[in-house]
């Protein structure tokens, strides 16, 4: 249980510094486009409803995830669980393109970063390109996975043969998943930029979001990655 509980701290220590330094490093006075109530809100330190909303989705998330790895360790742990059989738990051998398609998100991760700064700037270009880069490798992300399952299935590690397969694709499979609903939004972002007519605050606080977005999902796969590799 031990590593699940360094796997979740993990986790929260990197979205609470993520959270510090954003409002350490802040400048709120610098906010460009039109003084409404929302630039004063911000002026004020009140955060936009969609900043918060993605935290509180953040947090229900990384339960979630938390949860799941703890049924895993319970699962492949006979000597926590009494009075039942668990010896038919059989490790999987995790493809060698896992590796590659972790490289493949964090430089998604790094495009994202790129645009994000680039709109504080006001370079639309940079950010088109950076966000257009962020998307193309979170696709090429999920075209890798889809690639390991398609090889641990032609050597016979199907969901129903074992639990550990069971655990693999169902911890791979959602995180895939949230990655592919943050495509949508993603596509939105990338949309505004490229049209160019629309408000330049709104415009900066959904690339952060999806930003934000984009780190988190390379933290949490590296913690189930470690999960799968470890145990």
């Amino acid at each position: 249980m031990n590593l699940i509980v360094a796997s979740a701290g993990l986790v929260l220590g990197i979205l609470v510094w993520w959270m510090a330094a954003r409002r350490l490093t802040g400048r709120p006075w610098e906010a460009q486009g039109t003084f409404d109530g929302r630039d004063a809100a911000r002026i004020h330190g009140e955060p936009p409803p969609t900043r918060v909303g993605l935290w509180v989705f953040l947090g229900v998330v990384t339960s979630f995830f938390v949860l799941l790895m703890t049924a895993y360790v319970i699962r492949m742990s006979p000597h926590l669980v009494q009075d039942v059989d668990l010896r038919d738990w059989r490790p999987i051998a995790e493809p060698r393109i896992l590796w590659v398609n972790t490289v493949l998100l964090a430089l998604g991760s790094v495009g994202m970063t790129v645009a994000s700064r680039a709109l504080r700037g006001r370079q639309f270009e940079r950010a088109a390109r950076g966000l257009l880069a962020g998307g193309a490798f979170a696709i090429a992300f999920l075209v890798g996975q889809s690639l390991a399952w398609r090889e641990l299935q032609a050597a016979g590690y199907y969901a129903a043969a074992n639990p550990a397969n069971a655990f693999f694709y169902v911890l791979t499979g959602l995180h895939a998943l949230h990655l592919l609903g943050g495509l949508f939004v993603w596509a939105r972002a990338t949309a505004r930029v490229l049209r160019g007519r629309t408000s330049l605050e709104a415009t900066r606080l959904s690339v952060e979001l999806c930003t934000v977005y984009w780190h988190y999902l390379l933290a949490v796969w590296i913690v189930l990655l470690g999960l799968l590799v470890i145990t």
